[in-house]
């Protein structure tokens, strides 16, 4: 009996190390070199400016990931399920606006007032008389939008928008969240910025190599792009006219404005005074930094239960920069009550806090 149970152990030992070490993944993990994680220092210095937000009760919604004020004052929130919801900015007379069928991640306005949506499980959408009609789901023949994550529409009508991931459609991994995870971990940098032209409907590349490309928003003259890089901790500023750019080759047109954050940055949102908010969704975890050059490690990671990834603790975190990559205002709190931040709204009297699966819209009065 105990050579048995001894000849037992061994075979359900080496099946455990033949599937770590073997069995299939989809992501291919490279490697690179994370840079030390700084921590909560300088302006990022810890406080507890977001702690005791008070709420607007959404029912039995979820995951406020995007929120914007429309051209009518009413306020937008973009729901895990497929929701857009429409609202008083105090929250009150709530109804559906539109449901995508997906799940809307980024959402603007053009200049008929038609909110333009990025839907990663569809595209890019325009919706209005509460129907969502697709604009383009691809670049061209053979070169499909995979993740349409986040939206900005230029004064003259162009759709800037973020193509997080080239490699891992959500639709086809189980959603947002786990289609962001395999892209992160394997970090071939496949994310991109588009731009789509309403009036001749063409669509170009204007930036890629980003290793998972979220937020996005314009400059006050048009001329630049900010673009979060939630996999490598930095925000970049690219020329608004680059085409078909690799900003990982190194050019003019595009430089790290501000660079090894102390968390995954999310959605960019142009607030008041010039300002830009930026909202981390997770503080960076050391042991996550130390395998970014052990791709083959990270490849055995993706075969354990999602739960045992090293993930950084829930912590909430907003913060706004100017044009410059100069950090002006700065939230947090550090008991992630209000779980994962992934950005804000600035309004004349309130600051809305984005999350990605809070059941309820945080907000602050200024």
């Amino acid at each position: 009996m105990l050579r048995w149970f001894a000849g037992a152990v061994a075979v359900l030992l080496v099946g455990t190390i033949a599937y770590l070490c073997f069995w299939p993944v989809p992501a291919e993990p490279v490697s690179w070199q994370a840079p030390t994680p700084p921590g909560f220092t300088g302006p990022y210095a810890p406080n507890t400016r977001l702690a005791d937000l008070r709420t607007i009760a959404i029912g039995k919604e979820i995951g406020p990931e995007h929120i914007a004020l429309g051209p009518d004052g009413k306020l937008y929130a973009a729901m895990e399920n497929g929701d857009v919801l429409r609202m008083e900015p105090d929250g009150s007379k709530q109804e559906v606006f539109v449901n995508t069928g997906g799940r809307v991640l980024g959402f603007d306005f053009d200049g008929d007032g038609r909110m333009i949506a990025a839907d990663p499980m569809r595209g890019l959408l325009a919706v209005a008389g509460g129907r969502a009609t697709l604009l383009v789901d691809r670049v061209s023949e053979g070169d499909p939008v995979r993740y349409a994550n986040s939206i900005i529409v230029a004064p003259d009508g162009t759709i800037y928008f973020t193509d997080a991931s080239a490699r891992f459609a959500p639709a086809a991994w189980g959603g947002t969240y786990p289609a962001s995870v395999l892209d992160i971990m394997e970090q071939s940098a496949s994310g991109r910025v588009l731009a789509y032209d309403p009036a001749a409907k063409t669509t170009r590349v204007v930036a890629r190599g980003f290793s998972f490309a979220n937020g996005i928003a314009l400059s006050a003259d048009g001329r630049a792009l900010f673009v979060t890089e939630t996999g490598r901790y930095r925000i970049w500023k690219v020329d608004s006219n680059a085409r078909d750019l690799d900003v990982q080759a190194g050019s003019p047109q595009a430089r790290v404005l501000i660079d090894n954050l102390p968390g995954y940055p999310d959605n960019l949102m142009r607030g008041r005074d010039g300002r830009i908010w930026v909202g981390l969704f997770r503080p960076r975890n050391p042991a996550a930094d130390g395998l970014s050059d052990k791709p083959f490690v990270r490849k055995i990671l993706l075969r354990l239960p999602r739960f045992l990834l090293p993930l950084g603790k829930p912590y909430g975190h907003v913060f706004a920069f100017d044009e410059s990559g100069k950090v002006v205002e700065d939230l947090q709190d550090p008991s992630g009550a209000y779980p994962e931040t992934t950005g804000a709204t600035e309004t004349a009297d309130r600051l809305y806090i984005h999350s990605l699966h809070a059941p309820a819209i945080g907000w602050l009065p200024r």
